[in-house]
């Protein structure tokens, strides 16, 4: 499993900064490889698409997300490369949680229609130096990571006619591999039906041509 955590501040090596290698190490302690990188709004996010799980951070200057991290999301190509990933957001402010979850974790979801969040916390300035609250985020993300994929176990996905006459028009020595691919993919990112489109997002995903 890999997480990588992709965040913006102003400031190196200050709280926010802290507050990811707090969360960082542990979720290296639950059994992640974690990898952390500060957003550039211009910067190539290809590298993501090498991740399980991505999560994003940043603080809030003057009503609005850091602004590196927005830009990529806006500008950059970091949402085309977050395609169908699982998600965890959160952000660093002094405002009422309460506000801040109306008024900017909206900002960074807005971009993220696509993605399963599977967890968000608004950190307030007294938190950033509480392990235990960071604690409980991670505990959260990991509770949702791990009840997503056993659901997901069970419940299987469905082919549709269109995606099972086109594995049915493969070699037969491809048919095995395929449908392994595509059904593996199908339960990572939570699809309870197998469709061309799904056959082409694994295609993409796994680097097949």
């Amino acid at each position: 499993m890999k997480a990588v955590i992709l965040y913006d501040s102003k400031t190196q090596g200050g709280s926010t900064e802290a507050l990811i290698d707090s969360i960082g190490l542990k979720l290296a302690e639950a059994g992640f490889y974690v990898e952390k990188a500060k957003c550039k709004a211009t910067a190539n996010y290809r590298f993501v698409r090498e991740f399980d799980l991505v999560i994003l951070g940043a603080p809030v200057y003057y009503f609005l997300v850091s602004s590196q991290l927005l830009g990529s999301l806006i500008h950059g190509n970091l949402k085309k490369n977050l395609k169908r990933k699982k998600i965890a957001l959160f952000l660093t402010c002094g405002s009422p949680e309460s506000m801040a979850a109306v008024l900017y974790l909206p900002q960074l979801k807005i971009h993220l229609i696509s993605n399963k969040i599977l967890a968000e916390k608004i950190f307030a300035p007294d938190d950033l130096r509480k392990s235990e609250v960071h604690q409980e985020f991670v505990d959260d993300l990991l509770n949702e990571y791990n009840r997503k994929g056993r659901s997901k176990v069970r419940s299987g996905a469905v082919w549709s006619e269109e995606a099972n006459e086109f594995i049915q028009g493969l070699p037969g020595f491809l048919q095995g591999k395929f449908l392994t691919m595509a059904e593996e993919y199908a339960e990572s990112m939570g699809y309870r039906e197998i469709t061309l489109e799904v056959l082409e997002e694994a295609r993409d995903a796994l680097g097949g041509t």
